[in-house]
């Protein structure tokens, strides 16, 4: 008679001693040596927290400092109208009649480029601080935020003689802020953050750049402005001499992109814009360079109240003060800006003479031109300043009464045209004929394929680039066959809201991408 039992437990064991005859013969063959022991892994400090408790302090301090104030710190996206010259993009053959363009020859129509850099926010209301050359010469200018969100903004005024620009942006919501410090009481030494959004394209964004170091140098006169304005024939030589240039240097990584981002101290306040690196390579060596917040922040109060700066002026010409200088005025020491000229119709003729040496503003020393200069700046026309000057070998106060500096240059309005909703966002398609099919591999008479992206239009910035030669078949679920199709169904879109581009390539497969008009 069957049993059940009897032949489940006949099988179980059969396989048992199966199982221990095959690992006999595997492990005969070596098939089964042993592994490795896995090594008891220790998690225990090896130095006491005592030992390096003020390094984590300072790094506690860091951390603190990047959470309350990166919140506050954009990117943004300036896009300037440029004729193409140099590295000119590629055309393929079959789009060259669309432009016009003879076989063998690129072409040069305007085109957008996009730059840019960072800026902090300073007001809940939406002010932004940056840097002139970030959002100078902008057609467009588009400021991303941590949360994603972005805005498109309005240029308040712009200051080539220090590098400060000020942006504005309407969020409809109060948006975080940074707090000001004082630049005047940086110390050589001191602890700063500097912080950039810089982002390198749509999709490779390298948001909130936080380096450390410190304040290496006061009172950095570089030229790099002044060396501009010289060049730039809307300045040149009479008008580029009005430049401010007194940068605080810090060895705190700046690199590309972080221009017009915040440096900080450790209160978390901006003491400086970061402006510039001393580099031969295009990138970091270990000087970097940002602009006085005492500075920027009476700039930035001009263009917002006149929208340009009434630079004030003391009305001298003048020179650093060298060892020489110093023996030969007899002063306490080897500092102090020496008057050259005095403007026979400026605010200091019969107050000021030629060879004093002016070693004070309102009983606060000054060193060097480029301070003085600073400081004179951070008036107002109408202002009166105690001066300080040795003269004979002896000190003597004056009071001088500031006017405005004779700088010609006024904020110019770039005259708007009108422009179509596809050239606003930036594509250009044609209907599909025997040339562009044979470029394509779709079929003559299908509809439209995409031609041209601007480079640095809202399409380029959410790479619709790669769907160039693909049919554009619907937009916001609008069936597309004519290029008036596009022009009709794009004109009906209102600034601001999304639109839908289908596309299709030639097996039939189908892509969307989303684009919001400019």
């Amino acid at each position: 008679m069957y049993d059940p039992l009897r032949a489940k437990t006949k099988v179980v064991l059969l396989t048992g001693t199966a199982f221990l005859f095959g690992v006999g013969i595997a492990g005969s063959l070596g098939w089964t040596a042993a592994s490795h022991a896995m090594p008891a892994v220790s998690e225990a400090p090896q130095v006491s927290a005592d030992a390096v408790r003020p390094a984590q302090d300072l790094s506690d301090a860091f951390i603190n400092l990047a959470d309350a104030v990166t919140p506050a710190v954009v990117r943004i996206e300036s896009r300037r109208t440029v004729t193409r010259t140099s590295q000119q993009q590629q055309v393929p053959d079959a789009f060259r009649r669309f432009f016009d363009i003879p076989e063998g020859q690129e072409p040069q129509p305007p085109q957008g480029a996009i730059s840019g850099g960072s800026g902090f926010v300073v007001s809940e209301d939406g002010y932004i601080l940056t840097n002139n050359h970030v959002v100078e010469g902008a057609d467009e200018v588009r400021v991303y935020f941590p949360d994603r969100r972005y805005f498109d903004a309005e240029v308040i005024g712009t200051d080539p003689f220090t590098d400060v620009a000020v942006i504005k942006v309407s969020a409809g919501e109060p948006l975080p802020y940074m707090s000001f410090g004082n630049s005047n009481g940086l110390r050589v030494g001191e602890w700063v953050l500097a912080i950039g959004n810089p982002g390198f394209g749509a999709s490779t964004q390298l948001d909130f750049t936080v380096t450390a170091g410190i304040v290496s140098a006061r009172g950095r006169g570089l030229q790099l402005l002044q060396r501009d304005l010289f060049q730039n024939p809307e300045f040149g030589p009479e008008q580029s001499r009005w430049a401010i240039e007194d940068f605080i240097q810090t060895d705190a990584v700046i690199n590309p992109g972080n221009s017009g981002g915040p440096m900080v101290n450790l209160q978390g306040q901006v003491v400086g814009i970061n402006s510039a690196i001393a580099s031969t390579t295009g990138v970091y060596q270990g000087y970097g360079f940002a602009i006085p917040i005492n500075l920027a922040r009476r700039v930035m109060e001009d263009l917002i109240e006149y929208g340009n700066v009434r630079r004030p002026r003391i009305g001298v010409s003048i020179q650093d003060v060298a060892a020489e200088d110093a023996a030969v005025y007899d002063l306490p020491s080897v500092s102090g800006v020496l008057v050259q000229t005095v403007d026979p119709e400026g605010p200091s003729a019969g107050q000021l003479q030629s060879e004093d040496v002016i070693v004070a503003l309102d009983g606060n020393l000054v060193g060097y031109v480029a301070e003085l200069q600073a400081k004179i700046a951070e008036r107002r026309p109408g202002d009166r300043v105690e001066v300080t000057v040795y003269r004979d070998g002896r000190p003597i106060d004056v009071t001088i009464r500031l006017d405005e500096a004779p700088i010609a240059a006024q904020p110019t309005l770039t005259a708007s045209r009108e422009t179509l909703a596809a050239e606003r966002l930036g594509i250009r398609v044609e209907s599909i004929d025997a040339d562009l099919a044979e470029a394509t591999g779709l079929e003559v008479g299908s509809g439209v394929v995409l031609t041209e992206v601007a480079r640095g239009s809202a399409a380029a910035r959410r790479n619709v680039d790669a769907f160039r030669g693909m049919r554009l078949v619907g937009i916001n679920d609008q069936t597309i066959a004519t290029p008036e199709d596009v022009r009709s169904t794009l004109e009906g879109v209102d600034t601001g809201e999304v639109v839908s581009l289908q596309f299709e390539d030639a097996a039939g497969d189908r892509r969307v991408v989303n684009v919001r008009m400019p």
